[in-house]
């Protein structure tokens, strides 16, 4: 399962929120202090370490869980495209910092000054990002590997496990945090999901010079809702005109909830699924072919 069209197109925070973490975490290696990175007792609320409690938001202690870690929050860009940068920005912001209390209390209950209690990590972001992956990411497809039964979010949640339980305790506790502070979100705790940034903040991310992983040089411009170009929905129609003449297939609305929080069209993924007979899969095939026209 993809996170939509490839790179970080209309994910510009997103982008700079894993490169931060990659390049926090290569810096902290290189020095060989990565090991230090974890949050203890006496961190918190002994020498209170400031520098420690900024760069653990960022840096993973471990190159598995930088791995897995930068994959999960790519995928997740999902919900940028969704919801748009300026509330990805609030979601970011509530998760980290609701995250870190729930993560400060449970340190003062265990009250161990002897060892790190928390590995570093942007923990918070990623399971909190479960939450919403759960109940708003529609299942597509399911398939059997051995006999096993499958769906298309299976490999997430695998990924999301072994990142839990990666470092054990020290990465358990802060992906239990996680969720809670991504279930606070969910609940519109203080009307959170209306909370907005003045624009010219989150403008500084698009204005970034990076390269986007993945894109070609160029790519047409988008609308302001983060989806394909408004001419999409003319080209499927004009590549695919048997979808259009045809009424006798309705798209299934969940799977047009899957293409749209790709990042597509709300029009252009209901003609793609007609065509494709809600074969999903196809109806992305054909949205990206349509899009690269």
């Amino acid at each position: 399962m993809n996170g939509g069209p490839s790179g970080f197109n209309n994910a510009p925070v997103t982008k700079t929120f894993v490169i931060a973490s990659a390049l926090f975490t290569v810096f902290f290696g290189i020095q060989g202090r990565s090991f230090k990175l974890g949050l203890s007792y006496q961190d918190i609320f002994t020498k209170l370490s400031i520098w420690k409690l900024i760069t653990s938001v960022f840096a993973f202690s471990s190159t598995p869980e930088l791995m897995f870690g930068l994959y999960l929050l790519y995928y997740f860009r999902v919900f940028e495209r969704q919801i748009g940068s300026n509330k990805y920005s609030v979601f970011i912001l509530f998760s980290v910092m609701a995250s870190f209390l729930f993560e400060v209390m449970a340190v003062a209950i265990l009250k161990d000054p002897t060892s790190n209690l928390l590995t570093s990590g942007p923990y918070g972001l990623i399971f909190a990002s479960f939450v919403p992956f759960f109940f708003d990411i529609p299942v597509s497809t399911w398939f059997r590997i051995f006999g096993v039964r499958f769906s298309n979010k299976s490999f997430i949640y695998l990924a999301g496990l072994q990142l839990l339980l990666s470092s054990w305790k020290r990465s358990l506790l802060p992906g239990i945090c996680g969720i809670l502070a991504g279930s606070l979100y969910r609940l519109n705790v203080f009307r959170i999901r209306k909370a907005k940034f003045p624009e010219f903040i989150t403008s500084f991310f698009s204005r970034l010079s990076w390269p986007s992983i993945g894109n070609p040089p160029t790519t047409p411009a988008r609308n302001l809702a983060g989806n394909v170009p408004s001419y999409t929905t003319r080209q499927v129609e004009r590549t695919y005109p048997s979808a259009v003449a045809s009424s006798a297939i309705e798209p299934s609305e969940d799977a047009v909830a899957t293409l749209v929080s790709m990042g597509f069209d709300q029009n252009s993924a209901r003609q793609a699924l007609v065509h494709a007979r809600n074969d999903i899969n196809a109806a992305t095939n054909i949205l990206l072919e349509a899009q690269s026209h």
